[in-house]
């Protein structure tokens, strides 16, 4: 992957972010075990919290914990209001978690122990499993989800710096 970053690296929130032709990621480091972080990424009930474009809108079908093949439906809105069903696709407890629809991208969240109390988190867009790639690249995507992944992350961090509510 190509950075797209600032000259030291990071973005000036401190998420850096990488990006080629099928993927953009976010990373940061969240003050949180991945245990921690992993529970709350596994809740559908937290990704319109988590969610970056806030495209996301609730939950509508599916388990309160999320495990592999686990399918869930979110209400969505992107100009109107819609409903998407999705299905885990990787799932390595508090290591890995990534989902997809039906046209085949998915979003991933890996987590790595940073010392023992914090994490290193990336959310990454990734259209090389899509369907039809070549019409999301036609639409400008990856690009044009660097800013959505830099807010999902920037999100979950704030909800581990106190921001949220931790529960």
């Amino acid at each position: 992957m190509t950075s797209s970053t600032t000259p030291e690296g990071r973005d000036a929130d401190g998420i850096t972010t990488d990006i080629d032709d099928h993927s953009v990621s976010a990373t940061t480091v969240v003050e949180a075990s991945p245990a921690e972080v992993f529970s709350f990424i596994r809740r559908p009930a937290n990704h319109a919290q988590i969610s970056g474009d806030e495209t996301v809108r609730g939950t509508q079908t599916g388990p309160e914990q999320l495990g592999p093949d686990s399918r869930f439906g979110m209400k969505m809105k992107l100009g109107v209001p819609y409903r998407i069903t999705s299905k885990v696709v990787e799932f390595d407890e508090n290591r890995v978690i990534a989902w997809c629809h039906g046209s085949g991208h998915r979003w991933r969240w890996e987590l790595e122990p940073v010392g023992d109390t914090n994490t290193k988190l990336t959310e990454t867009y990734d259209q090389s499993t899509a369907k039809l790639p070549f019409v999301l690249r036609l639409m400008g995507y990856p690009k044009r989800h660097r800013a959505n992944v830099v807010q999902s992350v920037a999100n979950g961090a704030a909800y581990f710096a106190g921001a949220g509510t931790r529960g």
